[in-house]
């Protein structure tokens, strides 16, 4: 039971691993609890036909045959434009019972037998989207058919307003937890590992005494592996337990945050339990695995004339992986920049790819500590000897800034990537736009083909047609344009349905004149009811060539390519006419082609006009005359609201992940730096003997940990110059804005608390070493 006295006794060097174990536990636990809950939205009852036991709704997906291997496959996306249910059906469905256009009409008949044609009780010629019907299941479904759906049971909240809206907002909720749980898990591994390579470093006299007595290398392996085992377990019960206290309050943060939705919260499952104590059971082992075998090859004639000036340091296998894990994370960028640029901008890629040249440079960094410190000049005798200790002790100089290195790193990198690519955006769409106002509202009307607008000197049925016309009538207004969001769907290589997010305009050439659209080939003013604007994201992407696609209410349709954008961040979709935005075509008898509903009115100025006073203008005619909440704004301030170059919640999901990395490097900085100094007593008696004071040996240490955590500061800028000039690169190639957004500020306050952390040790060490 020798280990159980090597722990007694050591316990002070190993209580750094045992707070990195017990929190990367508990982080483990709560966060697992959290993804545990996100796997399934809640089941709520229907509520829009809850007194309907039978709800019709037309078709919402787009269901297309392509090839999988040697066989055919059917994949479905949902559309753009749902399918109303057309008058006919609604006259049939009346036949067989009661039907309700809407739940708050249960009881009586909304459709009544003499009231069945357009117009009655809000039935306009366009149709409903869903209606409840009070008749058996089996009658119904004989009478509909293939023309719409069926719902039954809890089926019928299908019908309910956004009905997928719970599934989609645990979306944000598992990704950010999934990426935070992997944050969690490297720091943890790295410190860990970290902390037992240290501590093997130091013992190395005590592995000799050991071997000089008859242990085998073997014996001190499995002692070693021992007291990992045992911290391990114990950190382990000890972070479930914080994991069960916290995963409430990480739930509560999460909403207050608008993460999560209101009515997320932490579920009964038992399995984060399991896995969490396991992982960090695993953790604390392999933390100790190779640290062990290397205390294994210690001898006892060379611990025993161990010198001051560190020599060894760096195995050839951990040259080699260091070498290797270097040459993959460059690689991988070099490899991602040339064959998918854009991938360089999703938080997968950047979230994870900085974790490789991080490893890589942690696990060279006794190798590139003394090149860095040969570059630094410190002025004195204290500076001197400041320079001079830090090269000499190579291991315990790599031990401090290597979490230093992980920490600026990962602020650098994910906060920069997240804010790049976000600038980029944001720099974009302000380039695309060349309008100086932009009207938006939910009810603007449905957009219709420029041959149906009234006249510009006619306001006409403003609460039913986004007619130009009646922004044109202002004085000052040059030109407007009515715009909708759409989708196009294209079957690409026949293996893959593609939903590319489009806008439809009624006048091209009065769009084209209010924006300034990244263009590569063709005139966008060419587009007409029978051709298309693509990017460079399509499979076929030549000016004159014809695809074939889906609009988005699902009809088919053959399109010329009149124009070709560049590809940018993703945001540079797709463009057709009012006539091949869908919204109701194909529905059936008695429905004629609807027009999606217009969500945006571009507005140029005439030489010379004031802009507020148009925009005045604008909101009275609009306050008069068109229904819903309409909004009249500068270009400038619409740009700000609809693309921010960073998301609040993207932000503050990346300050809390660099959160959980600087609570790791103060727990390594601080043990790393406790029990090195507290090793340092003979040294530190040699310095009190050559004439040094307390006060200038405490010097010395403070700045020696300040020009370690200086030397992880550097490294890490490294890395983040590394990714965010691969993802610069990246946009460039993809012309979209490629510009760099370095987070100084938070780079700024990870090394700060590093450097107070590292100063506060290590002058509490001197103090515990004067008072022995």
């Amino acid at each position: 039971m020798m280990f159980l006295a090597s722990l007694r006794t050591r316990w002070a060097g190993l209580l750094g691993a045992f707070v990195a174990v017990a929190l990367g536990v508990a982080l483990t636990a709560a966060m697992s609890l959290g993804l545990a809950s996100t796997f399934s939205a809640p089941e709520r009852e229907p509520v829009r036909f809850a007194g309907s036991p039978v709800v019709v709704m037309g078709h919402n997906t787009l269901t297309v045959p392509v090839k999988r291997g040697p066989d055919t496959a059917y994949v479905s996306k949902p559309l753009a434009h749902p399918h109303p249910v057309d008058i006919e059906l609604l006259r049939e469905l009346r036949r067989l019972g009661s039907v309700q256009l809407d739940g708050a009409n249960t009881g009586r008949d909304a459709v009544g037998a003499g009231a069945v044609g357009a117009g009655a009780v809000g039935v306009d010629a366009v149709g409903v989207d869903a209606v409840g019907v009070d008749a058996p299941v089996g009658d119904v479904r004989e009478v509909v058919g293939a023309r719409a759906r069926v719902l039954t049971g809890d089926d019928r909240r299908l019908a309910d307003p956004e009905p997928g809206r719970d599934a989609e907002a645990l979306v944000a909720v598992n990704s950010f937890l999934g990426t935070a749980g992997g944050v969690s898990a490297f720091v943890s591994v790295f410190v860990t590992a970290s902390t037992f390579t240290f501590v093997v470093a130091l013992r190395r006299r005590e592995f000799g005494l050991l071997r000089m007595a008859g242990a085998t290398p073997g014996q001190v392996r499995r002692m070693l592996l021992a007291e990992a085992l045992a911290v391990g377990v114990a950190a382990s019960g000890v972070g479930c337990l914080l994991g069960a206290w916290g995963a409430p309050v990480l739930a509560r943060t999460l909403v207050d945050a608008e993460i999560a939705p209101e009515w997320f919260g932490i579920g009964g499952a038992t399995w984060p339990y399991h896995l969490a104590f396991w992982v960090g059971v695993l953790v604390a082992y392999s933390g100790a695995w190779t640290a062990s075998r290397r205390a294994g090859r210690v001898g006892p004639v060379e611990a025993l004339r161990d010198a001051s000036f560190d020599t060894g340091v760096m195995p050839w296998s951990r040259r080699i992986v260091g070498g290797v894990l270097l040459a993959a994370g460059v690689g991988m960028l070099g490899w991602t920049l040339w064959t998918d640029p854009s991938a360089l901008m999703k938080r997968k890629t950047y979230t994870t790819q900085p974790m490789i040249l991080i490893t890589a440079l942690a696990a060279l960094t006794p190798v590139l500590v003394r090149p860095v410190l040969r570059a630094v000049r410190l002025p004195g005798a204290v500076g001197l000897l400041v320079r001079e200790n830090s090269a000499a002790s190579v291991r315990r100089t790599a031990a401090v800034a290597a979490p230093v290195l992980v920490t600026v790193a990962l602020a650098g990198s994910l906060l920069g990537s997240a804010e790049t690519a976000g600038e980029a955006r944001a720099v974009e769409a302000r380039e695309r736009t060349g309008a100086e106002l932009v009207v938006t509202g939910d009810d603007l009307g449905p957009l219709e083909p420029r041959g149906r607008l009234g006249s510009a000197g006619s306001l006409g049925s403003l609460g039913s047609s986004a007619r130009e016309g009646w922004v044109a009538q202002v004085d000052g207004v040059a030109v407007a344009a009515a715009s909708a969001s759409t989708a196009v769907f294209v079957r690409e290589e026949g293996t893959a349905l593609i939903r590319s997010e489009a806008r439809a305009v009624s006048d091209p050439a009065a769009f084209a004149s209010v924006s300034r659209l990244p263009v590569v080939a063709g005139d966008v003013r060419d587009l007409d009811d029978r051709s298309i604007v693509v990017n460079e994201e399509w499979e076929r992407r030549r000016v004159g060539e014809r695809v074939d696609v889906w609009l988005g209410d699902g009809r088919p349709a053959r399109l010329r390519i009149v124009a070709v954008l560049a590809r940018g961040t993703g945001d540079n979709g797709a463009y057709v006419t009012a006539a091949n935005a869908g919204g109701g075509s194909g529905a059936g008898p008695g429905v004629r082609s609807g027009a999606v509903q217009v969500d945006r009115i571009d507005v140029g100025l005439r030489d010379g006009a004031d802009r507020g006073e148009v925009a005045g203008a604008l909101r009275e005619r609009a306050g008069s005359g068109v229904g819903g909440e309409v909004r009249v704004r500068a270009a400038e301030e619409w740009l700000a609201d609809t693309h921010p170059a960073a998301k609040p919640q993207t932000r503050l999901g990346m300050v809390v992940l660099l959160g959980i990395a600087l609570v790791y490097t103060v727990i390594s900085l601080a043990g790393t730096l406790l029990m090195a100094t507290s090793v340092r007593g003979p040294e530190l008696r040699s310095l009190r003997m050559a004439g040094a004071t307390w006060g200038q040996v405490r010097m010395v240490v403070a700045g020696e940990s300040l020009l370690a955590v200086a030397v992880g500061a550097v490294l890490g800028l490294a890395v983040t110059a590394v990714n965010l000039g691969a993802l610069s690169a990246g946009l460039a190639r993809l012309s979209a804005p490629a510009g760099v957004a370095i987070p100084w500020g938070m780079v700024g306050v990870a090394a700060g608390v590093c450097a107070v952390v590292g100063l506060g040790a290590g002058v509490m060490g001197v103090g515990v070493v004067r008072r022995r």
